[in-house]
């Protein structure tokens, strides 16, 4: 079975070099990401804001959630 790295490298050999700068400044970006420590406030420092949501507007995303997830607009993009 071929590595991930190997069928990259294969899938590679067929871009033309403007797609190749794209993958490159793709392949940085997730380096960079990865090698970045996590920025985020400790939990406690959160529960202030426990509540701050009337309850039925948490019922109205949920349904809006429920309605448009797994759906894909294909022109989006």
């Amino acid at each position: 079975m071929q590595s991930i790295r190997s069928k990259l490298i294969d899938q590679l050999q067929f871009l033309p070099e403007t797609a190749l700068e794209q993958v490159l400044e793709f392949v940085e970006g997730l380096n960079q990401k990865h090698l970045q420590k996590p920025v985020g406030v400790p939990g406690h420092q959160l529960i202030q804001f426990a509540g701050a949501i009337l309850s039925d507007d948490l019922q109205l995303m949920a349904e809006a959630i429920e309605l448009n997830c797994n759906q894909v607009d294909f022109n989006e993009w």
